[in-house]
Formats: C-alpha cells, structure tokens, sequence
C-alpha cells in the first residue's frame, strides 16, 4: 500500500513564515513577497536536477509568457550551465541552488532545496517599484496554485516520489 501522505505538498506564505536558513539564502535587499512549498520525495536526485526537472533548460511558452510578458523580467536565451529556464543561477550550496532574475519593477529569486527525505521550492520577491506590489498580488493567486503541480510533476520526472515511483527525467 502506498504511503497516503504521497504527493502532499506543504505550503507557507509570507517572509516572516519562512525559515531563515532559506531566507538567507536569497540575494535580494529586502523581501516583499514570499512562499515555499514542500514535497516529502527521494532527494537522491541533486538540487540543480530538481530544478531542471521543474522548469527544464529553457522556458516554456507558458513561462516565457509569464515571467518575460506579464513580470517583464530579464531571461537568457537558450540553454546554458549557468541558467534554468533563463533563471542565472545565482549560487549553489550542499543541497540548494538559488536562481535569479529581475525586470525593471521587480527583482525574483527561487530556492530549490533537496535533502532530508523533502524538496522544497521557496520564492522570494522584492518589489523595485510601486508596480510590484500590483502585478504579483492577483498573479501569485495563480502561482499558488500551480506550484504544488511543478512539485509533483518534478517528483514523477525524477521517479522520487515518497510512495511511488515515475517516469525519469526526460527534461533535464
């Protein structure tokens, strides 16, 4: 029987709700904006992997039209070791990598954490101008939403389910 807790993500909303290990991590002056979701899974599978395996190498259309449409932020082209998904990666540490990106109202960073029999994807905003604070509140309803899907989709591309198996990763 499969473990039920299987595919359950755990969420948490605002600065102040997020540990400061991951808080620390991000390289913006100041954090407006933040959440993190969890997914107990295999983390065999390194940081940068589970990235990859979230977002692949370049943005999808969707993405493309979201990050660089909607959010204006500034994306590499093409596939690169220093990008995911036109993210630079801004760091990577035991365990985590930390990716970066800016438009010319807001400043983004996403965390992906992989260790302890759990990952994690925190995001973290710092609005650069009064506009932040109106694009991202009725966008980050939707990204709320969509997170857990990104979670559980890498999950069954890495086959590192809790539970449960998946199909390899054929993206990353």
């Amino acid at each position: 029987m499969s473990d039920p807790r299987a595919g359950a993500v755990g969420s948490a909303v605002g600065p102040h709700e997020m540990p400061e290990s991951a808080r620390a991590l991000s390289t913006l002056p100041a954090i407006d904006y933040a959440d993190r979701f969890t997914l107990a899974a295999d983390t065999g599978a390194g940081p940068e992997r589970w990235a990859r395996a979230m977002f692949g190498d370049v943005p999808t259309p969707g993405e493309w039209f979201v990050w660089r449409g909607l959010l204006g932020l500034r994306l590499a082209r093409g596939r690169s070791p220093d990008t995911v998904a036109g993210w630079r990666v801004a760091a990577r540490g035991e365990g985590w990598i930390l990716l970066e990106a800016a438009s010319w109202f807001l400043s983004g960073n996403l965390l992906v954490q992989a260790a302890d029999g759990q990952v994690s994807l925190s995001t973290f905003l710092h609005y650069d101008r009064r506009l932040g604070r109106v694009v991202w509140p009725p966008l980050s309803a939707v990204h709320r939403r969509l997170v857990p899907g990104i979670l559980r989709g890498a999950a069954a591309k890495t086959g590192a389910v809790h539970g449960g198996g998946g199909a390899p990763n054929t993206r990353a």
